[in-house]
């Protein structure tokens, strides 16, 4: 069994984007769709669905487990171990950082400043100690997708298509991907409508692809991108901050148009042949 795990090719076949499909989406709308249809029999058993609850956590990982599967199938204990280097790789054009750090508060800032709203979300009745632990468990909850969605789903995609429809796509699956929890009462999705949140999933979706192919692939830039997003310390700014999104990505898109719309330069090893930091 220890040698079966050392096999390897090393390089996911491009078909293997479906069984990471089937995966993710069997695992999450598996776990989501039980308390859907089931609600009594799975709150008696395993107690009511909420964002802090294990199976919440399943179906939130279901992007990351498959894409780890598929990396330990074909690359075994040592293809997995360059599939983690990705997680050290930071070196990028310092503007993505500069993005990253402080273009993505100041969207919220200014989404929330156009509603009459605060520049920080309102703190807690138990403090700034609750805030920070929210923010803590939030680094392992979205962010850890990315394992899945930037880790294996868009290098596979970006041998046949363009960055830019490559990362259309991907948001197009992950808004779908999210659709069960529209109907699953005690989580945040319940209060939203779902059209925008599509078209906010594909907007981030295209507005990540030029960084993580500046960044070689980089995982960290990504995951921490997506933490941004639901750092619970930013104003609650919608809709103004997709339509800033928006726009910032239609800019980005214009300006890295020679890179946005052609495959040269595109990532498309999910495995790195060697160490890169």
């Amino acid at each position: 069994m220890a040698h079966a795990l050392e096999i390897p090719t090393r390089r996911l076949p491009a078909w293997s984007i479906l069984v990471f499909l089937v995966l993710t989406f069997a695992i999450t709308w598996g776990v989501i769709g039980s308390y859907i249809f089931w609600p009594d029999a799975m709150s008696a058993r395993f107690g009511a669905v909420s964002g802090a609850h294990p199976l919440y956590f399943l179906a939130t990982w279901s992007p990351a487990l498959a894409g780890l599967c598929l990396v330990l199938l074909y690359g075994g204990i040592t293809g997995l171990k360059r599939f983690l280097t990705r997680l050290l790789i930071w070196r990028c054009p310092a503007a993505w950082w500069l993005f990253i750090l402080v273009g993505i508060p100041l969207v919220f800032m200014a989404g929330s400043l156009i509603k009459g709203g605060p520049l920080i979300a309102p703190m807690p009745p138990e403090g700034a100690g609750a805030m920070l632990g929210l923010m803590f468990m939030m680094l392992f909850l979205g962010p850890v997708e990315e394992f899945g969605w930037r880790g294996v789903a868009q290098p596979l995609l970006q041998r046949y298509l363009a960055p830019v429809w490559a990362g259309a796509l991907i948001g197009t699956v992950w808004g779908i991907w999210h659709l069960p929890a529209f109907y699953l009462a005690g989580v945040v999705y319940e209060n939203w409508s779902f059209l925008p949140f599509l078209i906010g999933n594909i907007t981030l979706a295209v507005l990540v692809t030029p960084m993580f192919n500046a960044s070689h692939g980089s995982l960290l830039l990504p995951m921490l991108f997506h933490w941004q997003l639901i750092n619970p310390f930013w104003p609650d700014a919608q809709p103004w901050d997709s339509w800033i999104l928006i726009g910032v990505a239609a800019v980005i898109v214009w300006w890295k148009r020679d890179e946005m719309f052609s495959r040269d330069g595109a990532v498309t090893d999910v495995i790195p042949d060697e160490d890169r930091r």
